[in-house]
């Protein structure tokens, strides 16, 4: 086990007109020892690269990279004691389970009673004790993705490296993998990377989840630092499955003026906000699960929420939930940066979601009042994809500190002879 750091990694390629094009820039994190990090994004963000710089299967540009204290760029993968596990297992087809297990320790010409007891073992944690002797044309996919992880943590190595292991899977057997790579990863607490595009599985497994957009690191933190207080845009609508709703608007003296009506602010953002400038144009951002029936509603949830009335033109029921797909008015002055955010996660411009309770009797085509609690909204600038409300309690949160440290000179002073630095010379205290 070890702790990995990046510190402002950088892998560019030539662009082929006579410059370079920067595929991860500047990645800048510390691993720590043990921990389960999720690197995620669209194809094409960086993860991969990301991963195989660590792996030492990409050179890297600049920057340094460090496993367990020691410096590693120039290392070779064999001498960096990480193991990988791919999308396509990679399994020897002539050779048994066991002996496809075995390999990295015949390689490394261990005893063979160690590496037996070691395969045992593995195989005993993976559960596949009863197929050792079998060849992998007569496994499922689960168990080879089993037998490929056996094949990595045998070694006992620093770290794991995990690129898009489940992506073969049928759906089903992926929820099943899940599960047992969080088990196993626990159980072994060994530090482990682990590259997905699906924000399911990111948000699932990992102890902290790293988002990527075009090489450039979108934000780190906790699954639920991520939903509920995603840093931009782009996290807000990558992060959460339905994705996050995307309104056009602007804002008012007491709040904001959406599509459907206006949104008075609670009093902590309405300050935290008046602190800073305010751009003219806004994006408020809802989560389907804010949305419900407001006809489900009690007396002081209805009180509190604010309500407004669209067409459903399709309604999933999902046996505990529903989806309510509904349109809204266009997305005006914000159109521009809200068709890029489509391109980059796919959340569509001017298509909403509500994920209300299955007791819900609305259907396709009906009315329905929709109700949604105001102090659950998130406000984006238009402009940057900045997150307002984040900033700004960021910008709250530092202000403390230096007011103290501005304060202090004028708090009562401590007798002259315990406030003077020990080599000057004492001086009498005045009684």
């Amino acid at each position: 086990m070890a702790e990995i750091v990046l510190d402002r990694v950088t892998k560019s390629y030539p662009d082929g007109a006579g410059g370079v094009r920067a595929a991860v820039k500047e990645f800048s994190m510390t691993i720590a020892d043990g921990e389960f990090i999720i690197l995620v994004g669209p194809s094409g963000c960086g993860k991969s690269t990301t991963l195989n710089m660590i792996a030492g299967l990409e050179d890297i540009t600049s920057g340094e990279l460090r496993i367990g204290g020691e410096l590693v760029n120039d290392k070779a993968p064999k001498d960096r004691d990480i193991a990988m596990v791919f999308q396509s297992y990679a399994l020897y087809p002539h050779m048994t389970v066991r002996q496809n297990i075995a390999f990295p320790l015949t390689l490394a010409k261990l005893k063979k009673d160690e590496i037996a007891a070691k395969v045992e073992e593995t195989a005993r944690i993976l559960d596949l004790t009863e197929l050792l002797d079998r060849k992998p044309a007569q496994l499922s996919g689960g168990q080879r993705q089993r037998v490929a992880m056996g094949r990595a943590i045998v070694r006992s190595p620093k770290a794991f490296l995990m690129d898009e292991p489940l992506s073969n899977l049928d759906a089903k057997l992926r929820v099943q993998m899940r599960a047992e790579i969080a088990r196993l990863q626990s159980r072994l607490g060994t530090t482990t990377v682990y590259v997905t595009h699906d924000q399911t599985e990111a948000m699932t497994l990992g102890d902290r989840v790293v988002v990527l957009l075009a090489g450039e690191v979108q934000q780190i933190g906790t699954p639920d630092e991520l939903y509920s207080n995603p840093a931009n845009l782009f996290v807000a609508g990558f992060i959460g499955s339905p994705a996050m709703n995307f309104f056009p608007a602007t804002f008012t003296d007491v709040g904001v003026r959406l599509p459907f009506g206006e949104v008075t602010l609670t009093q902590q953002v309405h300050d935290l906000l008046a602190r800073h400038p305010k751009p003219d144009n806004i994006i408020v951002g809802i989560r389907p699960e804010h949305l419900e029936d407001s006809s489900l509603l009690d007396g002081y949830a209805r009180i509190r929420a604010l309500t407004f009335t669209v067409r459903a033109d399709i309604v999933e029921s999902l046996g505990a939930d529903k989806y309510v797909h509904f349109t809204t008015e266009g997305a005006g002055a914000q159109a521009a940066q809200l068709a890029e955010l489509a391109a980059d996660s796919g959340v569509g411009v001017n298509e909403f979601v509500a994920r209300v309770s299955s007791e819900s009797r609305v259907t396709t085509g009906q009315q329905i009042e929709l109700a949604f609690d105001t102090s659950k909204l998130v406000i984006f600038d238009a402009d940057t994809g900045l997150n307002l409300t984040a900033a700004a309690e960021a910008a709250e949160a530092a202000e403390p500190a230096e007011t103290t440290e501005e304060a202090a000179p004028e708090a009562p002073a401590e007798p002259a002879g315990e406030t003077e630095p020990a080599d000057k010379p004492e001086e009498p205290t005045k009684e």
